[in-house]
């Protein structure tokens, strides 16, 4: 019998085991933010937005410094108004760890080329000090140069 080669991202989907993001996400994001849907009107969907928010470097910053510092504000997206309340994962989570999860979220969207973060610019925000109220800033400086999905 000939034997085949797998690829190895195949093997592990095989052996059951997740995604890097996937399995930071579950327990971190996945408990407001479902699968990536989200909850209309409670909790913005991820997946179908990211993709798009990562196009620009000023995206990529914008969903670092959220994952860091947390956000707290109002917004409307996809119809929906949310008055939301993020926590900060500065001390929870690793520049990987963010980038893995931002990742998994982003390739899930529509997106092509797929845009990537990495650790490093994760890494660039971190540097930087920073709180929910000034990811809201950060939100509403971004949406006018580039409206936010």
């Amino acid at each position: 019998m000939k034997r085949i080669a797998l690829p190895l991202c195949l093997a592990l989907t095989s052996c059951g085991k997740k995604p890097a993001g996937q399995a930071v996400y579950g327990p971190n994001c996945g408990i407001c933010h479902h699968g990536g849907s989200g909850m209309p009107g409670e909790t913005p969907p991820l997946v179908g937005r990211l993709d798009v928010i990562a196009q620009t470097p000023e995206g990529r910053h914008y969903l670092a410094t959220v994952l860091l510092n947390g956000l707290r504000g109002r917004f409307d997206t996809q119809g929906y108004r949310y008055d939301y309340s993020m926590p900060a994962y500065r001390d929870r989570l690793n520049d990987q760890q963010i980038a893995d999860v931002l990742n998994w979220l982003i390739v899930r969207g529509q997106s092509k080329p797929t845009p990537a973060l990495t650790a490093a610019e994760v890494a660039s925000v971190r540097a930087q000090p920073g709180d929910p109220a000034t990811s809201y800033q950060e939100r509403q400086i971004l949406n006018q140069k580039h409206p936010l999905p």
